[in-house]
């Protein structure tokens, strides 16, 4: 997998407003000398979710640019090549995708919905720092991988353990 170019991924949730938005900031602040991130959703909502980019941005990560969008406009000409693709809710990772250019390789990174809190905004805060925490660990490990002595078939699986690995631990 030896190139010279920054490698693209584009996170997957189903409104592209709370877990894939937390982790596009995520990457892009922890390795854009590397790694370019992107998010989408399938059905997208408006506006990302206001607690995701207070949290972002507490933890002193860009927000300009963020917004929820569809993810068909990564499925069309003129778009990045995507390299790796992240499902990070599990309704985006049982619906059918669009045929991605390049095969991409992905992997299922299930996070619990913090948008579906309810109670008081310390609650709710709380669960975005929570799905933050999860998403973040995984892109640490993620970023770590040596990509130049791994092929395409190990990148895939060491995506893929990242998620398992993680979860059955309890995070």
């Amino acid at each position: 997998m030896i190139e010279h170019r920054k490698y693209t991924v584009l996170f997957l949730c189903t409104h592209n407003s709370a877990r894939s938005i937390l982790a596009e900031g995520a990457l892009n602040a922890l390795a854009s000398d590397r790694f370019v991130a992107y998010s989408a959703g399938s059905h997208p909502g408006s506006a990302p979710n206001p607690y995701a980019l207070e949290l972002l941005r507490s933890q002193h990560i860009a927000t300009e640019g963020l917004r929820s969008k569809s993810w068909d406009e990564f499925a069309q000409d003129g778009a990045p090549h995507i390299d790796f693709i992240f499902t990070v809710c599990d309704d985006a990772a049982g619906e059918v995708c669009p045929i991605w250019p390049g095969h991409p390789a992905k992997a299922h990174w299930g996070v619990p919905d913090p948008s579906r809190v309810e109670g008081s905004d310390e609650a709710k805060r709380h669960a975005f720092l929570e799905a933050y925490i999860q998403l973040r660990k995984r892109i640490e490990l993620f970023i770590n991988l040596p990509f130049e002595k791994l092929d395409r078939l190990a990148v895939q699986q060491e995506m893929q353990n990242i998620g398992t690995t993680l979860r059955e631990q309890g995070e």
